[in-house]
């Protein structure tokens, strides 16, 4: 991954901060820069739209082939939503997704119970062989 998200606390110094983003250059990495805030960006951003996958999934707006190749095609992204959580692990996209919920008291935020389900079952995605799709071990 080229990106490295940096997280300014609330304490957090100028010096700090610019001494970081010189060493994730020397990394040959890229950096965006964050308030403390729950989510920062990425998060903040990216779990929501991967939660709606699951959320069109379950409602059966469509197959999880049909969803995944709709976001890759109509978004540019290099694989679908459903399939990055599998990446992800579906253990810790619910996570995210709890915790955003648990801290801005939003139903926006709130975990597709397929996912909840998915978890509960022990299907978290690659590193169990099985999520949204089936993984060979």
């Amino acid at each position: 991954m080229k990106l490295v998200e940096v997280i300014n606390g609330i304490a957090t110094s100028k010096e700090t901060t610019e001494a970081t983003l010189e060493s994730i250059k020397a990394l040959n990495k890229e950096s965006v820069v964050s308030r403390d805030f729950p989510g920062f960006i990425v998060n903040r951003i990216l779990m929501p739209m991967i939660n709606e996958a699951v959320f069109a999934l379950q409602e059966g707006i469509a197959t999880r082939e049909e969803i995944d190749k709709g976001m890759v095609l109509g978004t540019n992204v290099p694989m679908g939503p459903l399939t990055l959580a599998d990446f992800i692990g579906l253990d810790t996209c619910l996570s995210i997704m709890n915790v955003l919920h648990s801290e801005f008291k939003d139903s926006k935020y709130r975990p597709a119970v397929l996912l909840v389900n998915y978890v509960n079952a022990g299907w978290l995605g690659k590193k169990t062989g099985k999520g949204f799709y089936e993984y060979n071990k």
